[in-house]
Order: structure tokens, then sequence, then C-alpha cells
């Protein structure tokens, strides 16, 4: 699709939000399989079931615009789940394993923030409050995420240090 207003900007980058959520709704239940901790197998179980939600928002937001969801695939959200699959992946300790985890989790939060912030910019722009509502909506969700992660990170790390296994 050409890219002569603004409104087709926006769309483009719901669609691929968009991807990028429905790539998340098939790789968060293999991450939270392959977590140790039961802090973190929970954060990314609860991870999953919001990313359903933000979906059903997304295809919402996208009809107020005469849009599909879909279109395109996310190629950063693609690379993203990727590499967090080498991680769990491998052999090693359980906690140092979790830890890479949660960066990896971490790296799709702010990619997440970073699209749901530049979407909300772009409804703002275009006078589109309720859609802009929808998108924090959302976006203070995957920041919330984002910060559940580091507070498990903590966690976890203290009780390594502590000889504590899980």
């Amino acid at each position: 699709m050409p890219l002569n207003s603004l409104e087709d900007l926006l769309i483009e980058k719901l669609q691929d939000i968009h991807s990028a959520e429905e790539q998340l709704v098939e790789a968060l239940p293999e991450m939270a399989r392959a977590a140790s901790h039961p802090h973190l197998q929970r954060a990314l179980q609860k991870h999953s079931e919001q990313t359903h939600v933000h979906v059903q928002r997304l295809e919402k937001v996208m009809m107020s615009l005469d849009a599909r969801p879909a279109g395109k695939r996310s190629k950063a959200m693609n690379s993203l789940i990727e590499e967090g699959e080498e991680f769990f992946k491998k052999a090693g300790k359980d906690s140092v394993k979790d830890i890479a985890l949660i960066c990896s989790a971490q790296k799709v939060e702010h990619f997440e923030i970073s699209a749901y912030g530049s979407a909300r910019a772009l409804a703002r722009l275009l006078g589109r409050e309720e859609m802009a509502a929808v998108l924090t909506e959302t976006l203070d969700e995957e920041s919330k995420a984002d910060a559940d992660l580091t507070a498990i990170a903590h966690t976890i790390h203290s009780q390594a240090l502590v000889g504590h296994h899980f």
C-alpha cells in the first residue's frame, strides 16, 4: 500500500503490530513452558492471555479505519522471537536460562511499547482520540508486563545468589 497520508501510515503500523501480536500468541506459551521459575511461568502465561485481548482490540481499531488487520508479517517480531528461542533451547542452569528468557521477553516488550506509542501518536495527530485511548490501554499493559519481568528477574537473581533452587 502506498503511503500517501498519515492514515495510510497508521494502517501500515497497526498491521505490523497485529502481526507481531499474532506471532506472540504462538510464541508465549512455548516461552512459558521453557521457563523454570514459577513466577516467570505465570507472568508469561498472563501475557499470553493479554495478547489475545490485544489482538481483538487491534482488530476493532482496524475495523474503525475500514482496514484489514492482515497484510504483512512483522519482521522485527519474527527476529526477536527467533533470538529468544536460541536461549531457551540451550542447555544450562535454569536460573541463567530464565534470566535469558526475561531479557528476550523484555526486548519484545520494548518493541511493543515503541510500536504502540508510535501508533497512538499517529492516532492523536489524526484526531482519533478514542483510538488513541484504546492504544494507550494496551501500551499501559505492555509497560506493566515489562516492569513485572524486571521484578521477576530481581527475584530470580536474588534466589540464585543465596543458593535457592527452583
